[in-house]
């Protein structure tokens, strides 16, 4: 009976989840329909011309609709093989993309450039909300890992040069080294705030978590800076950092100076402090007090307590927070450009100066790519996390 029942409650949840993942290729189906049939390529002599839109032939418009259908299709009839359909479109969408550049760019001046028109960018946002729902319909691990599978096969196209003509990379190859240093100087200003922020916060987190007039004193403090923007709080760091440095010339030695690098990471380690302070708190005060009860009649130390049984414990929650705050860093690393601290930012706001649209996606794009992988990894770690949750509690138990 019992297992009769939770069959009963598997197949009660399984027809809402149908309807919904349904509701989502529908959605993913307007999107791809659209950007069928509108403009696919942008054709510029220079970087800065204006241009001539290019259609995708009618044979290839044929060719769109029919995957921009084919998701919900496979879903209502072979659910198991949605994944395909989806990684099929998405790849399509990529494959045309750089035929068509190649074949705008036939008998152009090398200064020439064919951009991705609103066409592409529709037809691959539908694309990936596909896939996205196809992940939802399965109900196997594999095959919502599956979902994803266009994504090496993406990466293929453009190691094997069928992206090539596609003005972003023809930009990147131009900047060649430039992107690699800018790219890597993002990383190292997100990683380095971070790290700062950890240091100074989670100490705080646990001075905070039993004792609430710290705890509205820190996270007061804390959310003061985030409502700040991040331009405002970078240019009201300028005026005391240079000052600081030309009262001790030493700490220039040290890179400490109005623009740069040091107001650049004094803004992303308050920004990053309030996900990390807040949620560290509430982690710690989240600790099921029974489970402390027990450890401390097993005889626990306070600092065995602490490192055994509520950080453990508290780590899924506390991370939860790192993961929003390296997630928001990505992006004021981006405006942290404004004042020659570096990374992808300068491309995106030279590319505003210069209403250069190549060179904005050269530094948003990886920015996002960025940002979307460290909220996956985090979060994956978290779930992790979260499975061996159990076992602790009830090894403390």
């Amino acid at each position: 009976m019992r297992v009769a029942g939770q069959q009963e409650a598997s197949w009660a949840v399984a027809p809402a989840t149908v309807s919904g993942t349904n509701t989502v290729l529908m959605l993913a189906m307007l999107p791809m329909l659209l950007g069928a049939l509108l403009p696919w390529v942008l054709l510029r002599p220079n970087r800065l011309a204006p241009g001539t839109y290019l259609h995708l032939p009618p044979a290839l418009v044929g060719a769109a609709l029919l995957l921009a259908v084919l998701p919900l299709l496979t879903a209502r009839f072979t659910p198991r093989l949605t994944w395909l359909a989806a990684a099929l479109a998405v790849v399509a969408g990529f494959w045309w993309l750089g035929s068509q550049t190649r074949a705008a760019l036939l008998n152009q001046l090398p200064f020439a450039r064919a951009s991705a028109a609103s066409g592409v960018w529709l037809f691959l946002l539908g694309a990936g909300v596909a896939a996205y729902g196809a992940g939802l319909l399965s109900r196997c691990r594999a095959e919502r890992w599956l979902a994803w599978a266009w994504l090496p096969a993406v990466a293929a196209l453009i190691l094997s040069g069928q992206l090539n003509t596609w003005s972003v990379l023809v930009e990147g190859r131009n900047e060649g080294p430039r992107w690699v240093q800018e790219w890597m100087q993002h990383l190292r200003l997100v990683g380095e705030g971070l790290g700062l922020a950890l240091l100074i916060g989670a100490p705080l987190a646990v001075w905070a978590a039993g004792r609430e007039r710290v705890a509205s004193a820190v996270l007061g403090a804390a959310n003061a800076v985030q409502t700040l923007p991040s331009l405002a709080l970078l240019g009201l760091l300028i005026a005391p950092l240079a000052a600081l440095a030309n009262a001790f010339p030493g700490l220039r030695t040290l890179g400490i100076s109005g623009i740069g690098v040091a107001p650049a990471l004094t803004a992303l380690t308050l920004y990053a402090l309030l996900p990390i302070l807040r949620n560290g708190v509430v982690a710690l005060r989240g600790v099921p007090p029974g489970v402390v009860d027990a450890a401390r009649g097993m005889g626990m130390t306070p600092a065995q307590l602490f490192w055994r049984v509520r950080l453990p414990l508290a780590l899924p929650v506390w991370l939860s927070g790192i993961r929003q705050a390296a997630v928001l860093l990505v992006g004021v690393a981006a405006v942290a450009a404004l004042i020659g601290a570096g990374g992808l930012g300068t491309y995106i706001f030279k590319g505003l100066q210069s209403a250069a649209a190549d060179l904005i996606l050269l530094g948003a794009v990886p920015a996002a790519l960025l940002a979307l992988g460290l909220d996956a990894a985090l979060r994956g770690l978290e779930r992790l996390l979260g499975q061996r949750l159990g076992s602790v509690q009830g090894r403390v138990a």
